[in-house]
């Protein structure tokens, strides 16, 4: 038992050491952004024009069942102008950012995972390193500028489609008037709410971009190893979305 708590304290000490030292790596090669614009434009078309289709897929559905949920919940006990203000804080708060960050990090964080983990093994990032190039800033700094710049861009998307989405179950499943709903979004309405959401969105960018790489990067054993580090950074970029939104809704709703 004691041994496997040592392993485990080891292993946990080694994953926050990695991950901390690949933070530093890629804030020291902020000043190769103006050399690497042609790889960030790659990956934000390959982050965030790809995961458009499934983002608003999976938002078109978020909208209309929490839309629904308000409906049957709360509707006969307070007035249905109340159901969507509900219904946009929930997502502008928490939805949108929430849902579309794990959408992302199965999508992306695997994609990055699997290609850096595939170099890896292939010895490819050695050679980059036999080259005299940094393979933090060639590899991972597009994809952490991408990852923080994108997420909150579909965020903003993923919460228009989501709202709009339950504007079509009020008005065609729920008979709520149309001027009611549109009411409703606007009555308390709180800046704040919202870049508070885009805040997470951005720090969840950031987190998804550095799971993958860092996984990808300590990749071992071939195909195999490839297939372990694409999980782990899926299951860890999940992980600490959720325990950072708790984070940043202590410190910016309270």
């Amino acid at each position: 038992m004691i041994s496997r708590l040592g392993r485990g304290s080891e292993q946990v000490a080694s994953f926050v050491g990695g991950v901390f030292i690949m933070i530093l790596n890629i804030l020291r090669n902020l000043t190769r952004l103006p050399k690497s614009l042609g790889l960030i434009v790659e990956q934000m078309m390959s982050m965030g024009v790809a995961s458009l289709p499934i983002v608003v897929l999976t938002s078109v559905f978020i909208g209309m069942v929490t839309t629904f949920q308000a409906q049957f919940q709360a509707g006969e006990y307070v007035p249905t102008v109340y159901i969507s203000m509900s219904v946009s804080k929930a997502i502008m708060i928490e939805l949108g950012p929430i849902m579309t960050g794990l959408v992302v990090a199965g999508r992306v964080g695997s994609s990055i995972a699997a290609e850096l983990g595939t170099m890896r093994v292939t010895e490819q990032i050695d050679a980059l390193e036999t080259l005299a190039i940094d393979p933090v800033g060639y590899l991972v700094l597009p994809r952490f500028v991408s990852g923080i710049v994108m997420l909150p861009m579909l965020v903003i998307i993923s919460e228009a489609v989501a709202i709009a989405g339950g504007l079509l179950v009020a008005v065609l499943g729920l008979d709520i008037p149309l001027h009611t709903f549109i009411s409703g979004l606007r009555i308390h309405f709180v800046a704040r709410e919202l870049f508070g959401g885009l805040l997470k969105a951005f720090f969840f960018g950031g987190i998804i971009a550095v799971m993958g790489s860092y996984h990808g990067f300590e990749t071992k054993g071939g195909a195999e190893g490839v297939g372990k580090a694409t999980t782990r950074a899926v299951v860890s970029s999940s992980v600490l979305i959720l325990v950072s939104n708790y984070l940043i809704a202590r410190l910016v709703f309270r």
